[in-house]
């Protein structure tokens, strides 16, 4: 019998996310991603509930409507700046550059557009001011174990390191 989810299982899941308007894919992750349903919010509640009592194979659709998720898309984020005032190493479409925000707290800008003479950024989640719906994939739901719920995800294993030092003779 398939495990459904719920309160601590572990969940593994795949997904897609599609914008309502244009019909892109504008994300697609094909790799397991695991968290403990109820333990961490890494999908969005509506996400979450949609999944509760799912099991392995199941395929959801949830429309989400990112304004909730990151508030409307703010032009006073977006800036243009000749080339040569930018670093060579941003120079480059989709390239983060993180920069430090109020309080302290670091805000990502992604580099938008660049010709020969202008680079512009972004700093407005790429999804702000779209709906989209979130197609997720189950692919696996267990029991996870009691480190996996205080850790809030899955437990890996650290690589061993050899800290033996090697004196050529």
């Amino acid at each position: 019998m398939n495990e459904t989810i719920r309160e601590n299982k572990f969940v593994e899941l795949s997904y897609e996310v599609i914008d309502q308007k244009s019909g892109h894919v504008l994300t697609k992750v094909e790799f397991p991603l695991g968290y403990i349903h109820g333990q961490n919010e890494v999908l969005g509640s509506d996400v979450t509930k949609e999944l509760e009592g799912k099991s392995a194979g199941d395929i959801i659709k949830v429309p989400v409507d990112c304004n909730q998720l990151y508030g409307p898309r703010d032009e006073s984020l977006v800036f243009t700046d000749r080339i040569e005032n930018v670093p060579e190493e941003y120079r480059e479409i989709g390239m983060t550059i993180i920069t430090e925000g109020e309080n302290n707290q670091p805000r990502n800008f992604i580099v938008t557009r660049m010709d020969d003479k202008t680079l512009t950024v972004d700093g407005n989640n790429p999804l702000c001011g779209r709906e989209v719906v979130f197609t997720l994939t189950v692919l696996s739901v267990r029991d996870a174990s009691d480190e996996e719920i205080e850790a809030g995800g899955k437990i890996v294993a650290e690589p061993e390191i050899d800290n033996t030092v090697k004196i050529p003779v």
